[in-house]
């Protein structure tokens, strides 16, 4: 298992290219995988990024060095569709990357738990079904309604489904449901399913996921994302760096180029369309390089309020952006402890821990001016899902991740907008007081959860979303791009076309979505869009 810095010299001492086919900006899985599939088709690809490690949400940073060395995910904990023939298998496979999967437990790949209550989630649907029904018998009628829109989703969103007249057909035939509620948020489906509090919190309960409470999340997105995991999750072997650093290889390996440290500040437009990019080498000097197609896998605030403002083709974009709501915003907390979790009983699943049924009052709570208490916690190991890797901690240490929504704004930290995408932020009193709070409660119900897990802490640590903001110059700290409401969902976020000639986007806040799977299907659509305009020849 190699460091996750293991690449960082050598791509942030390599010098850009002055020209080239196609420049990427940002090295965030959607940018990384646009970059593989167009320099497989024989273009001469650069990819920009100012962080010091690519994969943007998807990286590890370590501790220590040698056999204590210790790592840690950022944002990368599970992953469906990644068995023989699965989607993530085979976009990756597409581009010549193969990356190993650890399955997470069958019996409960997720473990919701409520304060008098706990319900696994199996890797299978009629499974989920049965036990929904054995544990809220009485509402079976409405269990039946929500399994059925489910099964919809997924078969309206398989791959090879009709589109056009053929779509239409198909949603008559087998989507009804799903077709009738497309606009509508979960809670508002719910309504018509069932009033059980307990329930509801049940079918919600990986609302982390997408970091939006019910009465605002798009119904399709969370049937979609919950249909991701039936027939399996997943976690990378060797951790969540491994297919950013591997699609960053391949893209070397067919004559591409990936730059870190190297801040794009401008999209250069010429004769109304895009021209290359002027970014910032790792000693402030600015440089351009040009190139007849540019892709963003920016932030889409940062796409069009900074790097093209003021281009008159994209004014409605980014009048779109002043107005566009982000995902949740996540604190994260990372130990190493000197236990054996398994004898604790933790499994190789995710946690799901709140302290009530009522997700409308937790993120209400969340608000935007300051840092309250956690109303609950999401916690994993990958120890505990990679446990045959070495390297993720030293012998007889395991890590783990605990995270929490949290105000992503961050005013709400003590900490000036403009300051947070630098290192002078952590210093604050206010913020320092924050964090400290946040990770002692962290570390708190990870004990209330398994008894004796904190006994022995080798080493601790917490990112906020300040954190994200300055690693990945996201919008509020999120994690997860534009927020999936009804409004900024599917064909109501941007496409990889612009309406400015030779600029296209990718990334977790276009049309394929967020998360990884998300991300990476970003970066076909974007490759795709690219071929098909003939823009590079």
């Amino acid at each position: 298992m190699h460091s996750p810095t293991a690449a960082t010299a050598r791509r942030v001492k390599a010098i850009p290219p002055t020209t080239a086919d196609v420049v990427v900006i940002g090295a965030g899985l959607g940018g990384l995988m646009t970059a593989a599939r167009l320099a497989q088709e024989g273009r001469k690809v650069v990819v920009l990024d100012q962080h010091y490690v690519a994969g943007g949400c998807a990286t590890m940073f370590s501790r220590g060095s040698g056999e204590q060395r210790i790592q840690f995910d950022i944002g990368l904990h599970y992953v469906g569709e990644c068995g023989p023939g699965g989607k993530v298998t085979r976009l990756l496979e597409e581009v010549g990357v193969h990356v190993d999967w650890c399955r997470l437990d069958d019996e409960g790949f997720d473990e919701l738990v409520f304060p008098d209550f706990r319900f696994p989630i199996p890797a299978n649907l009629d499974q989920y079904r049965d036990q929904l029904v054995a544990r809220f018998p009485s509402e079976r009628a409405g269990i039946d309604r929500y399994i059925r829109l489910c099964r919809e989703v997924r078969h309206l969103g398989r791959d090879g489904a009709p589109r056009g007249w053929g779509q239409a057909l198909d949603a008559l035939l087998h989507g009804r449901l799903a077709a009738w509620n497309k606009g509508v948020t979960l809670a508002e489906f719910l309504d018509t399913c069932t009033r059980d509090p307990q329930l509801r919190a049940v079918i919600a309960g990986q609302n982390g996921d997408y970091g939006l409470p019910p009465s605002k999340v798009s119904l399709l997105l969370h049937c979609g994302l919950a249909m991701h995991y039936f027939g399996g999750a997943w976690y990378p072997r060797g951790g969540g760096q491994v297919i950013a650093d591997r699609l960053a290889e391949r893209i070397e390996a067919l004559g591409s180029t990936v730059h870190l440290r190297h801040a794009v500040s401008d999209v250069l437009v010429e004769g109304g369309r895009a021209v290359g990019v002027r970014f910032t080498r790792p000693h402030g000097e600015t440089a351009e390089l040009r190139a007849p197609v540019v892709v963003s896998n920016a932030d889409p605030r940062l796409t069009f309020l900074k790097l093209t403002a003021g281009v008159p083709e994209l004014a409605p974009m980014a009048r779109a952006a002043e107005g566009w709501e982000m995902g949740g915003a996540i604190f994260l907390t990372c130990l190493a402890v000197r236990c054996d979790l398994g004898a604790l009983g933790m499994r190789a699943r995710n946690y799901w821990c709140f302290d009530g049924y009522d997700f409308e009052e937790m993120y209400r709570s969340v608000g935007e001016d300051s840092v309250p208490d956690s109303r609950g916690c999401y916690i994993t190991s990958a120890t505990r899902k990679d446990p045959e890797t070495p390297g993720h901690a030293p012998p007889g240490v395991e890590t783990v991740e605990i995270m929490a929504l949290v105000p992503g704004k961050s005013r709400a930290w003590g900490v000036a907008e403009p300051t947070a995408y630098g290192p002078g932020y952590r210093s604050g009193a206010d913020y320092a007081t924050a964090k400290s709070r946040l990770e002692s409660q962290m570390i708190g119900r990870l004990e209330r959860l398994f008894p004796g897990s904190t006994a022995n802490i080798v080493h601790q640590e917490s990112a906020s979303p300040v954190t994200q903001t300055r690693f990945t110059w996201a919008s509020d700290g999120t994690g997860y791009g534009l927020a999936a409401t009804p409004g900024q969902f599917m064909t109501n976020r941007p496409g990889a076309r612009t309406a400015l000639s030779g600029f296209y986007l990718c990334g977790a806040s276009t049309r394929s979505g967020h998360g990884i799977i998300g991300a990476l299907a970003s970066g076909v659509q974007a490759s795709r869009a690219v071929v098909k305009n003939r823009e590079v020849s």
